[in-house]
Order: C-alpha cells, then sequence, then structure tokens
C-alpha cells in the first residue's frame, strides 16, 4: 500500500498525506488536488474506491423482484418511463431464485457508476435480513429509494402502497357480502407487506365482531400461484367460503384449488386478490381485488429519487398511496351459513 500512495503521489505531482486523504474521502483536499489523484490513480490502472468512482448522469438502476408477477412489470414499464423524461436509463435487475441475488447487483450497478438505485419490492421489505448493506449505500451518499418495505431509522425516502388499509377493505368487502368464514392467504411473514396486510385483515374482523378465532384461517405460503393453490386448499378444508390473497397470482391458484374441491367461484367460495394486475379482468372468473396504485406510486418513486440525486432530498419518510377495491365477478353475496335461505346477516 505504501509502495501505490508514493506511486499515486508522484504521478499526481502531490504528498502521500494528500493521497490518503482523498482515497478516506477527508476534508482538506483542494478540488484541483483530488482531480490530480483520481486522475493518476486511472492512468496508473489503480481501481477507485466505491465512493470515489464516476457516477453517469444518465443511469439509475431498477431492482426488482421476479418478473412472473404483473405487478412488477408494471412498476417498471412505469418508473423506466418517468426515468426516461427527465433523461435517465433504467438499469433493470431482476431477482430470480436461480439468478443474481441484490447484493450482486447492486455491486453491478455500483461498477457502472449508477446516479442511484430504486428497490421495488426487495430485501428491504424482509423484516429478518440484516439492514447493513443499505446503510452502507447511505454512507457512500448514493441516492436510493425503496417501494413497498419502510425501514424505520434508515433515513431513506419510501413510497409504499397502504396495505393496512388494504386488508381492511377486502374483509369488510366479503363480511358485507355476508361471509363469516373468510381466509387469508399470503406470502412469509416476514416481509413487512404481509405483516401489515394481515393486521389490517385482523383488525377490520375485530371490527365487525368477527375477530374470535381466526388463526385457523390464516396460512402463508410462497407469493406464487402453487403457493396460493396450496394454501387455499387447505383453507376450504377448515370451511372458509371466502378468501383474501395476497397477490392476483395466490388468487389464480386459489381459484384453481376451490375447483379442484368440486366447488365454484364465486357460487361457493368468493376469492379477493391484490394488485390488480394486467389482464385481471380477464380471467375465468373476473377477478375482484385490491388494486395497488402502480401509477402514482411509480411516479412519486422516480421523483423522490431524482430530487435526491439533484440534492434536493424529500423528507425521509414513508408515503403511502390508497388502495382501491375493484368488484368483478369472483365475490358475490353468501347467505348466512346456518340457514341458506336466509339473508345475509347485518354488519355491525
Amino acid at each position: 500500500m505504501a509502495a501505490r500512495l508514493d506511486e499515486i503521489a508522484r504521478q499526481a505531482g502531490v504528498s502521500k498525506a494528500t493521497v490518503s486523504r482523498v482515497l478516506n474521502e477527508r476534508p482538506g483536499v483542494s478540488p484541483r488536488a483530488r482531480s490530480a489523484v483520481l486522475t493518476a490513480m486511472d492512468v496508473l490502472g489503480y481501481e477507485r474506491p466505491n465512493g470515489l468512482r464516476p457516477r453517469s448522469s444518465g443511469l439509475v438502476g431498477l431492482i426488482t423482484a421476479e418478473l412472473q408477477n404483473p405487478v412488477f412489470p408494471f412498476f417498471a414499464q412505469v418508473i423506466e418511463t418517468g426515468l426516461a423524461r427527465h433523461g435517465y436509463t433504467a438499469v433493470l435487475c431482476t431477482q430470480t431464485p436461480e439468478g443474481a441475488g441484490e447484493d450482486e447487483y447492486v455491486g453491478m450497478l455500483l461498477d457502472r457508476g449508477v446516479s442511484g438505485i430504486l428497490f421495488v419490492s426487495g430485501l428491504h421489505a424482509d423484516t429478518t435480513i440484516d439492514h447493513s448493506r443499505y446503510r452502507g449505500l447511505r454512507r457512500q451518499r448514493l441516492p436510493i429509494v425503496f417501494v413497498n418495505g419502510d425501514i424505520p431509522g434508515l433515513g431513506v425516502p419510501c413510497v409504499s402502497c397502504d396495505d393496512v388499509t388494504a386488508g381492511r377493505i377486502a374483509a369488510r368487502h366479503l363480511v358485507e357480502l355476508g361471509h363469516r368464514r373468510i381466509g387469508f392467504l399470503s406470502g412469509p411473514l416476514r416481509y413487512s407487506t404481509v405483516q401489515r396486510r394481515l393486521a389490517g385483515f385482523r383488525a377490520s374482523l375485530r371490527e365487525l365482531g368477527l375477530g374470535h378465532d381466526t388463526d385457523d384461517l390464516v396460512e402463508l405460503s410462497p407469493f406464487d400461484v402453487e403457493g396460493g393453490q396450496s394454501a387455499a386448499s387447505l383453507l376450504v378444508q377448515r370451511g372458509a367460503t371466502a378468501l383474501v390473497c395476497g397477490s392476483d397470482l395466490m388468487a389464480l391458484g386459489a381459484v384453481r384449488a376451490v375447483r379442484r374441491h368440486g366447488l365454484r367461484v364465486p357460487e361457493d367460495v368468493s376469492v379477493v386478490g391484490a394488485d390488480d394486475s394486467p389482464l385481471m379482468s380477464f380471467t375465468d372468473p373476473p377477478l375482484t381485488t385490491v388494486r395497488q396504485p402502480v401509477q402514482a406510486m411509480g411516479v412519486a418513486a422516480v421523483r423522490a429519487l431524482l430530487d435526491e440525486i439533484k440534492g434536493r432530498p424529500a423528507r425521509a419518510a414513508e408515503y403511502l398511496f390508497q388502495p382501491e377495491l375493484v368488484v368483478r365477478a369472483s365475490t358475490r353475496a353468501r347467505w348466512a351459513s346456518h340457514d341458506r335461505n336466509a339473508p345475509p346477516e347485518p354488519v355491525l
């Protein structure tokens, strides 16, 4: 290291102490001296530390969960379009079980000198992981923004759907239709988005006088069609007449499970999805779902990141966007379970 400092100092025409201050990002170095040291490193073929690498003004990293769920391509489209309008190009990085993970993508993006990174439903939503990876990015002064999955105290802007409200309105809709055995199925509980939606679901049932004995009507499984089918099968066997699902893909799996039990949707079991992914109005039956405001959220996330890049950071807070219940043909009124000829019980 000492030999390298000597070589860089000679090439730059400065002292070793100046080189050391530049490499450690310490104050007290003039812009001219700093530029000379960095140029000397480039000429000599030494790799700059991450914090000293030049950032392209035109590239922004966009790290998303797998694209199997149609809501993630929708987010990517909105964000890429928003960035392009401001002269930035999104570098899309998709996480898959067999492919590169988030940390590998972050390293690649830093090597490419991106101006910032947007994380959509990534590891930041996992409450069990070490968040030091994001603290490191903040120390490097790299602008970052989260979508769906706030980390309190980190100082990173986050744009989220109000999952508590989403769970509430799905449960209320089914209770108003006369359902009393309402099942909840979603992804693993370690994700903050799942925790919030389940909390809203349970709170709504309590408020409507149905909060007792609901634990047997909650099933958590992978966020995909197969996970939805497996969880829904168990809930239907326990007597659920309606299902609140954590994603539209899980809802499609739930519909399949209901039919494999010889039942019909919605005549025997009502199903509510989440997100209102593209094409959900064309499924059989068209899916009732809780729409996530992807367009507004994507635009807000781009704006927050650009403000960070331009040195006008927004307040480091979570910005909640309200979901909307979209009623289609996968839900219908059900008579009270004790008398199939009676009208639904009134909602308290």
